[in-house]
């Protein structure tokens, strides 16, 4: 038995991964324990400031061994983070990052939300994070997270006590949690939330800590938890065959993007949290001692829990189906209930076990993965009852188009029932990120509709309601149209279904550098949203640069088909900055919007839109050589943006470096975080440098300094130093230095402009033989001096750079460029 649960429990972590849209199918053990859940009245709220911040062996804990409703509120997204698997940075690694917390949910049980906060990346003290945030704004997310998931309990992951100790993001987000825990009662404070929820007095705060928290200070933290509420998070769980902190690893290695791939573990752990406000604990082992958990919370309640107990005392895991009809009379409790809070909760919950204790098998898997607003899709439908119980598919209802068929099919013992229908998508908007739709501030995204706040994703636009009788009880089951199909070398595969444009449009590259004013030939691809779309397309410049010719018809006759089309643009003569905005006209409307697919195994499809947009730049910068060999690390577009100013630039595979074949490049760059996650360099690193000592220029930019050896000719100590203030002022120590001068005169003027920081991991301890070139510091802080350090060796040069080029150069900002171009030209004098 314990070896069948475990392969069942791994298989199914296994499909999470690799294929993240398929539906769970149920085992008898996940419907015990989903019984168990329904009858456990009670919930926890965790709050943090970004993906990875939860602890969740804390929340497996509580959502499998307490069998609490939890919920994780990560104010951000993530979006100011690196991204470890792939060149998405900003807003699309944000999305990234919110569906890997879903995967990450889906493991530990927990429910996952969000705030508008912007993570505009790392801040060194609250004051700035709030000012940025706006603090009153996030703070109405968290009043607004609380009274619609009316938590009994709020876990803080850090300390509101400890200003400047840590990131500013982590801080101020227990400050928000802290003031919110009171304001949520006080009807007088965000009012007009209370239009569609209802005020609510959690009972208690508490401040989750750990031994992580205290490293090499063991006697103060035995000495800080005295009296502290404890748990064991090692729990063993017969049901899954795995314990709870391996469940935990399981969850955080979802965070891909961020490396939190890692080992399971397991044995005895322990937790602790700390009272900060409420009610004593009678029981200090119990955060919800004291607080009532059963059926009878609500008002008649007691007639389902006595239905629901007695189901899960007496569970037939062999036949879970010879429940259904008790589980069918308390569902019609259940919508009873005058309490609407947990009427909606535990009809949700009550209705998948009903599903899961019938075998049942319902699906509406679209044609194709996307419709345009107003147009027909073909949607394939199956339903199969794999039990003995009388089902009966009455109808179903298209909740897109309000459109129901009837059907009147009885669903016999395992004999599968299929039919199409045409379901109209009378959509009013596009199903893309709704936080993205407007113009984000610093600090900030845009979301006016109150009933989006808070939601990890835009809710799925299209729904089909099996209306089903069910031993002589009517209820409908809400599935999410998708597309299902198959892959020789997949298998299975399903997909989001979206509501996408007719047309969409994209340019090869967001930032366009003129290093002269020569005209240059932009390319357009236009993608075709439905059979059969003609149209002409355009480019808008600023005032002093000119484009030929004036538009471009296309006619594309197949959906999700492409055609490029050639715009020359001539810049004017002088430096200039300026956006280029592709705009597409069809049937009398105008389009605006590039489709962006995100498309990773371990999470669903993403498909996002944003602005058809370049950044123009016409540069007055000067380059000596020609040819780059780059190295990839973890993921960036540096090599593209080099490519736009003139240098032909060749990916190098390190299992293929040798003594001989470095020798045909100007310069070597390594990408970000190359030491970090490329395991090769070890084993070619003396290649390098002997690369550097016949003469040769090589480039590092930043690495984390966590267990890594960028293994310099000299010595060289990384550190957490970083500059967050992309406005900090840069102090130049060697003016006089090649790499200010050549080719490109490098002054002060070069640091306007920067984005998000002026760098991180700097150096802050190296030898004599380096020089350091500039010096910057955040407000109050010490000096600085290791963003950017050159050392002769040999005949050549190595340069190590903490500066966030990386972010810099995708942006466009001009002097980032000319910056790098004399990195990538020192020596050539």
């Amino acid at each position: 038995m314990k070896k069948t649960t475990i392969f069942i429990f791994t298989f199914l972590l296994i499909s999470l991964s690799l294929f993240a849209q398929k539906p769970q199918k149920l085992t008898s053990n996940q419907i015990y324990e989903k019984i168990q859940k329904l009858n456990f009245l009670g919930t926890a709220l965790y709050i943090a400031a970004h993906p990875d911040d939860e602890n969740t062996r804390l929340i497996a804990y509580l959502a499998n061994n307490v069998k609490a409703r939890t919920g994780y509120l990560s104010l951000t997204r993530g979006d100011g983070g690196q991204n470890l698997i792939g060149p998405e940075i900003r807003e699309l690694l944000g999305v990234i990052r919110t569906q890997e917390l879903l995967a990450a949910r889906s493991v530990d049980g927990g429910e996952q939300f969000f705030s508008r906060a912007n993570d505009f990346g790392y801040s060194k003290h609250p004051d700035e994070t709030l000012e940025i945030w706006n603090k009153k704004e996030v703070l109405s997310d968290v009043v607004w997270a609380i009274r619609t998931f009316k938590p009994d309990v709020i876990i803080n992951r850090f300390d509101h006590r400890t200003p400047g100790t840590t990131h500013g993001h982590h801080t101020a987000s227990a400050m928000l949690s802290v003031e919110a825990f009171d304001l949520a009662n006080d009807k007088t404070k965000y009012a007009k939330q209370l239009k569609y929820t209802s005020v609510w007095q959690p009972k208690r705060l508490f401040q989750n800590t750990s031994s992580w928290f205290y490293r090499g200070r063991e006697d103060e933290f035995k000495k800080a938890t005295e009296g502290f509420t404890k748990f064991n998070i090692g729990v063993y769980y017969p049901l899954k065959g795995v314990s709870n902190n391996e469940l935990a690893s399981m969850a955080s290695s979802q965070h891909l993007c961020q490396g939190f791939g890692r080992l399971t573990t397991r044995g005895e752990q322990t937790e602790y949290a700390e009272l900060l406000k409420g009610n004593p604990l009678k029981d200090k082992t119990d955060i919800f001692s004291g607080i009532n958990t059963t059926w009878n919370r609500v008002k008649n309640g007691g007639e389902i829990g006595t239905i629901l107990y007695e189901i899960e005392n007496n569970f037939d895991f062999v036949n879970p189906s010879k429940h259904l009809p008790k589980l069918m009379e308390a569902y019609q409790l259940i919508q009873e209930l005058k309490d609407n809070h947990w009427r909606v909760i535990k009809e949700k919950q009550i209705k998948t076990i009903i599903e899961g204790c019938a075998g049942l098998y319902l699906e509406a898997s679209a044609v194709s993965s996307s419709g345009t607003p107003n147009s027909t899709i073909e949607v394939n439908f199956e339903a199969l009852n794999r039990s003995d119980v009388n089902i009966e598919l009455t109808s179903i209802t298209s909740t897109i188009d309000n459109k129901t068929v009837s059907k009147e099919l009885d669903l016999e013992l395992n004999k599968k029932i299929n039919f199409k229908e045409t379901i109209n998508l009378k959509a009013k908007s596009f199903s893309d990120p709704y936080w993205l739709r407007k113009e984000a501030s610093l600090g900030m995204y845009n979301v006016d509709d109150q009933l989006l706040i808070g939601n990890p994703e835009t809710p799925r636009p299209a729904k089909i309601d099996f209306n089903l009788i069910i031993d002589d009880v009517a209820i409908s089951i809400t599935k999410n149209v998708v597309r299902r199909y198959a892959e020789r070398d997949k298998g299975e595969i399903y997909e989001p279904f979206e509501i996408l444009p007719r047309v969409t449009t994209k340019l090869k590259d967001k930032v366009l550098i003129f290093s002269d004013d020569v005209v240059k030939k932009v390319l357009v691809e236009v993608r075709a949203g439905a059979n059969n779309v003609s149209g002409n397309v355009s480019l808008k410049v600023p005032t002093s640069w000119m484009v030929s010719p004036k538009e471009i018809a296309f006619n594309i006759n197949q959906k999700n088909d492409k055609r490029t089309v050639a715009f020359f643009v001539t810049p004017p003569k002088n430096q200039s900055e300026g956006k280029l905005e592709v705009i597409a006209t069809s049937e009398g409307k105008t389009y605006k919007k590039e489709l962006i697919e995100i498309n990773y195994n371990h999470i669903p499809k993403q498909s996002v839109l944003s602005n058809s947009e370049a950044k123009i730049v016409r540069l007055n910068i000067k380059k000596a050589g020609d040819k780059i060999g780059y190295i990839k690390g973890a993921g960036d577009v540096v090599p593209e943006s080099l490519r736009q100013i003139g240098y032909f630039v060749e990916n190098i595979n390190p299992l293929e470096i040798n003594e001989k074949n470095l020798l045909k490049y100007d310069a070597i760059v390594l990408g970000i975080r190359a030491y970090n996650v490329v395991k090769e360099l070890k084993f070619k690193q003396k290649f390098l440098l002997e690369y550097v000592a016949k003469g040769g220029n090589m480039i590092v930019q930043y690495n984390t300094n966590r267990r890594v050896d960028v293994a310099a000719p000299f010595s060289l100590s990384l550190s957490r130093d970083r500059v967050t203030d992309e406005f900090a002022e840069v102090r130049i120590l060697d003016k006089n230095n090649s790499l200010l001068n050549f080719p490109n005169k490098i002054t002060n003027e070069d640091f306007k402009g920067w984005v998000q920081e002026r760098g991180l991991y700097f150096p802050d301890y190296w030898s004599r033989e380096y020089t350091p070139i500039l010096s910057m510091n955040d407000k109050g802080e010490t000096a600085k001096n290791g963003s950017l350090l050159i050392a002769k060796y040999g005949k050549g040069n190595y340069i190590y750079t903490g500066l966030s080029f990386f972010r810099e150069l995708p942006a466009g900002v001009s002097g980032a460029y000319k910056l790098f171009a004399n990195l990538l030209s020192v020596g050539k004098e």
